[in-house]
């Protein structure tokens, strides 16, 4: 028989391709023998795709050892429609032949896939021969889109090293531009499988492989697809064997599959645990891989009994205490991020990242002089020390000795608003500590930063500034102190006078903390005092009748002190004093302004008419005391 032609040639794989489609169409039908024809509809696949990439080279690119094969394909195609033909329609002659005569066809085709696969192997397929199909637009149908992924798959299956690195560029090109890309991939399992099975592939292919998972990770549906594909084995290998490119991929792919303790046992298996401490304990890994790896072990350490394994490694502590000093952002948050998952519900574990120095770490990353210092870096620091140290009494001590409380108000005074709230929450926190603490805060000069939060947009701080600065001048120590500076009571009152337009916005919780304040003051005579001689009490006695109890106790307590000490000195010098009818009645007068309307009303419905003017005096002393 003559060689055939090219043209041939092509109409024979397209006569085949055919062939192929319309046989796997008509086994779906098939009610009997499913689990054989499954296994016939597998590789009647991965023929398809072969001979679609031979639709696709030039002409010239044809060889002539093609043809035989071909013809062997297209007889094998027949006689498998045929025996198709007899299950359909129940003809075949006995089970058990029939089982036989499907397990001899699946054989076959499978041979021919090998040959095929033999054939490429030995360079009919490159780059200088293979049609390259354009990218659809952004506006294509969905089919379009899927011959584009299919045609990349067919490359990625019979091409050379070179072709398959660069369809898998392609395909991670078309994923990042288009989710419609990553939905398409995961439907065509077939290609799933083979990205899984590129990453124990040549380092190029490996890179980009293992980038094209971490994008598909990146969708939680679908991560289910990769783990019943056998990912996380693969993974570990690269992560232990790859290219720094491709161990960063890797760890990021396994961060993104690990989330909530998912699939933990599975990294632990393989191996994984190992691999993670490995690179985190070793200087020579970029920060990018080492942060990645931390994160994974975070994930991990959702399961108590990887914990305890990490955690009696030796050095494994020491290991991330240290990484909390890179000079690396992204190591140093996920490090602490690391520490913080250890540590927070587990005493012992703090007790060992106190031996360890790790209380003294995390000051560090606050006290950076740095002025370009990651302000990501303190604020997971700050976040630390707040679930770690105020639970154990060791971490405590660990903390207030290492100056902790001049970079807390530093960072208070200093930082960015971010890292500014963050300190806040921890010097709230300080605030509830027993009397010493509160002490030592007030000398370092808290509070007259406490007061600058009281007037801050956001409701959360101005709450945090009110209850600290409360706990701090419950301190009569403090109380005193605050009361020396005008700026601190004036700059309050100021802040509760809603005829002030800077203040109309101010809001009922934020009266409440403010008014909660000034009657902790009211304890302190020159607090009081200043309170009463600053012509805010309008403004209180106008809260009075609309904030409730507490703006009324707080007027009842200064009109109370103030009349006291008013009338005392009346009564004392009594009548030395008032020396007829007319004085008597200005004082009364006098005493009557600085009466609280409500009770001048009360006062006035008992007040008995009498003409002496001294015995008024008398009668309203008594009043006032019963009364105030």
């Amino acid at each position: 028989m003559g060689e055939e032609t090219s043209d041939e040639s092509r109409t024979s794989i397209d006569k085949a391709i055919e062939a192929i489609s319309s046989l796997i169409s008509l086994s779906h039908s098939i009610k009997s023998f499913t689990v054989k024809w499954q296994l016939i509809r597998a590789k009647l696949d991965d023929l398809y795709s072969g001979l679609a990439a031979l639709s696709n080279l030039d002409s010239s690119g044809h060889d002539p050892s093609l043809s035989s094969l071909i013809s062997a394909v297209l007889t094998s195609l027949t006689d498998c429609y045929d025996l198709a033909t007899r299950c359909v329609n129940v003809t075949y002659s006995g089970k058990l032949l029939m089982q036989s005569d499907l397990d001899v066809m699946a054989a076959s085709f499978d041979r021919h896939a090998r040959s095929l696969s033999r054939i490429y192997s030995a360079g009919i397929l490159s780059r200088g021969f293979a049609i390259v199909v354009s990218k659809p637009g952004g506006g294509a149908c969905k089919e379009d889109v899927r011959f584009y992924v299919r045609d990349l798959m067919t490359r990625m299956k019979v091409g050379d090293l070179e072709m398959k690195r660069q369809a898998l560029v392609k395909l991670n090109e078309a994923m990042e531009e288009d989710d419609r890309y990553v939905k398409i991939v995961i439907e065509g399992n077939d290609l799933v499988n083979l990205l899984v099975g590129f990453l124990d592939s040549e380092i190029g292919v490996q890179e980009e492989s293992v980038k094209a998972l971490f994008f598909i990770c990146g969708f939680g549906s679908y991560k289910g697809v990769l783990v019943r594909s056998g990912v996380i084995g693969p993974l570990v290998r690269v992560l232990e064997n790859g290219s720094s490119v491709g161990r960063e991929a890797s760890a990021k792919c396994l961060m993104k599959l690990t989330e909530n303790s998912e699939n933990a046992w599975s990294v632990s298996a393989h191996g994984g645990v190992s691999a993670l401490l490995k690179i985190c304990s070793c200087g020579e890994f970029s920060g990018e891989l080492i942060a990645s790896s931390c994160g994974v072990l975070r994930n991990l350490v959702g399961v108590e009994e990887i914990k305890r394994y990490m955690i009696e490694e030796d050095d494994t502590m020491t290991t991330f205490v240290k990484l909390i000093g890179s000079k690396e952002e992204i190591v140093q948050v996920n490090s602490i991020d690391l520490l913080l998952s250890m540590c927070a519900k587990d005493e012992q574990t703090r007790e060992v990242l106190v031996r360890q120095g790790g209380i003294q770490e995390l000051v560090s990353v606050l006290s950076d002089p740095n002025p370009l210092s990651s302000s990501k870096s303190k604020e997971i620091a700050l976040r630390a020390i707040d679930n770690l140290c105020f639970g154990s009494p060791g971490c405590l001590n660990a903390l207030m000795s290492c100056k902790f409380l001049d970079h807390l108000l530093y960072l208070l005074s200093n930082g960015e608003i971010s890292v500014q709230e963050s300190a806040l929450k921890v010097t709230s926190r300080l605030c509830s500590l027993p009397e010493e603490v509160k002490r030592i805060m007030g000398d370092a000069g808290f509070m007259p930063e406490l007061v600058k939060f009281l007037d801050a947009k956001s409701f959360d701080v101005r709450e945090m500034a009110s209850v600290a600065l409360y706990c701090l001048i419950s301190v009569p120590k403090n109380r005193k102190k605050f009361a020396q500076d005008d700026f601190n009571i004036g700059y309050i009152l100021k802040l509760l006078d809603h005829d002030d337009g800077r203040n109309a916005s101010s809001d009922s919780g934020s009266t409440k903390f403010l008014i909660s304040i000034l009657m902790s003051l009211t304890s302190c005579n020159s607090a009081r005092r200043k309170i009463a001689s600053s012509g805010y009490l309008k403004s209180i006695e106008k809260l009075a009748e609309t904030e409730g109890s507490d703006a009324k106790k707080l007027v009842k307590k200064l009109s109370m002190n103030r009349f006291r000490s008013m009338l005392s000195v009346y009564m004392e010098k009594g009548k030395h004093m008032v020396s007829s009818d007319k004085e008597a009645c200005e004082v009364c007068v006098e005493i009557e302004c600085y009466l609280p309307s409500t009770t001048l009303q009360l006062y006035g419905e008992r007040e008995v008419r009498v003409m002496d003017h001294h015995m008024r005096i008398k009668k309203m002393c008594i009043f006032v005391t019963q009364n105030l």
